[in-house]
Formats: C-alpha cells, structure tokens, sequence
C-alpha cells in the first residue's frame, strides 16, 4: 500500500487532523496496518483518515487518543474535521468522490447527481423536500451542482454511468426538463467526458434492482464502494465487499446497451420529450 501523502496542515481541519493522525502513529511505532487492528477496522481505512479522504468519527477519535495516548486531542478536534455542506448520509462519499481518479456508478431511478442539469436537479431536490423554502432548493442545487466541477478536467476522473432506462422514462420536472438533461448527457458522450450505458426495460433481471452503487478508484488509497438508498447511506472499503460489487457492475455493463446504442437512445428519448414540449 501507498505510504501516506505530506500534508499542509493549514489547508483544512481534516487534513491537519490526518497529519497529526500520522504523527502519533509513527511516534507510537505502529504501522497503518497495527493501529488498524486496534481500532478493529482496515490499515488501508487508517491511511485514508491520515490523507484527509474519511471523516474521523467520535467513536474513533476516542479509541485513537487510547492507543496513542494522545489524552484528548482527536476528540476535541474531530467535530471541526467532520463539518461537511452534504447530508450526513452523504457526506463522506461527495468528499472522497473529488479525489477519485475513476467513478463507476449504477443509478436506477434517477440521472446520477455529477451528469444533473440545474434544472433537473431542482426537481430531484423539490420532491426530496416538497415543503422546503427556496432558499433551502436553492442551497440543496447549488451543492449538487458544486460537485459537477470535477467533471472541468478534460481527461479526469473518468466518469462510467450505467443508467436504467426508468432514469429516462421518469418525467422529472417536465417534458423541457427532461429534454434539457438527456441533451447535457449526450454532449457529455460526444465529448468523450463520460461513458454512458442504458440499461434497457428488456434487459430483465439484474443484481442491482434493490439500489444504486458507486464504485471509485484512487492513485494513492484502495478502492471504495458507496452504497445508497433514501435518507442512508454506506461508505465500505472492505476489499471482499468492493470485489463483490465491481462483479455486480461488470455484470450491469455486459447486459447494457453499448455506448453508441445508449447515445442513439438517450438523443431520441430526448427528442420526443422536445416534441412534447410543441403546442
């Protein structure tokens, strides 16, 4: 495994709590792979608190002041480093999702939140919160759309979208909403920023019916797999489960329509909603 990366500790409350992390580590003489054990989770989850890629939660920041013997220091810094703008649930895979360097994701009822247009958004948000202000709507999209800018980057992360077709066939927000948003896929395709597959009605059965999962990849930490259904989400690093996952996504590829037939349908499903959008 990677060594860990040198931080500044001045760029933020997290990263200076994984450079402290490190230190007491290696001051302690215990390697990830030890204080992994102690702490009864994986070296590798050990090595991404010390680069500032996962949340240091409470339960965690006591059991490392113990190890280490650091008295108090990881739990009274802990609640800074955990302050996120993203739902609970949610958190720590919007954060680690801006350091990835590849994401593969499987969405069955929506267009997946990185490929959103503002409106589309907009409309995913209203019906998560149908008595919220708009200036609750307005935040809720303005984050959303905070993390397309990781798509700015003409070569990276590369960005692997398998989406059901029920994403396409479900009016979100109108006819001219849908449109809008199928075309901003479709661009994204022909500009060779994002790899789209739809995963056709006819296609049947399919391991992944229950949810949606996200699997990303990293230069200098393992991989990871987010797990998400309504209001929850599950963060998991375990290399079995990771594994058993990527399975269930090549699995989706193989029986998904191949890009250009996805592109052929994304642009024509677009079409007729712009048809209905005519008096």
């Amino acid at each position: 495994m990677a060594g860990p990366k040198d931080l500044d500790p001045s760029s933020s409350p997290r990263a200076l709590l994984g450079a402290e992390l490190r230190h007491a580590r290696e001051k302690a003489g215990l390697s990830q792979e030890d204080l992994g054990q102690r702490l009864f989770v994986s070296g590798s989850f050990v090595g991404q608190l010390e680069a500032g890629t996962r949340r240091m939660q409470p339960e965690y920041a006591r059991m490392l002041d113990d190890v280490l013997g650091t008295e108090d220091f990881f739990v009274r810094n802990c609640g800074a480093a955990a302050k996120s703008k993203y739902p609970e649930h949610f958190a720590e895979a919007a954060e680690v999702e801006g350091h990835a360097k590849a994401i593969r994701q499987y969405a069955s009822m929506l267009i997946p939140g990185l490929i959103q247009t503002p409106a589309y958004a907009r409309a995913v948000c209203r019906a998560y919160q149908p008595t919220a202000t708009e200036d609750v709507i307005d935040d809720l999209v303005a984050r959303r759309l905070e993390r397309t800018r990781i798509l700015s980057d003409p070569t990276k992360p590369l960005l692997w979208a398998v989406i059901d077709e029920a994403a396409l066939r479900r009016v979100t927000g109108g006819p001219e909403v849908m449109a809008e948003a199928l075309r901003h896929i479709a661009d994204l395709m022909r500009r060779k920023r994002a790899i789209v597959q739809v995963l056709p009605f006819d296609a049947g059965a399919h391991p992944a019916m229950q949810g949606s999962m996200k699997l990303m990849d990293f230069d200098d930490a393992p991989p990871l797999v987010y797990l998400e259904g309504v209001d929850t989400g599950r963060l998991d690093d375990d290399p079995a489960t990771v594994a058993h996952y990527r399975l269930y996504y090549e699995l989706l590829t193989a029986s998904a329509l191949s890009p250009e037939k996805s592109l052929s349908l994304i642009e024509s499903v677009a079409q007729n909603y712009t048809h209905e959008e005519l008096p």
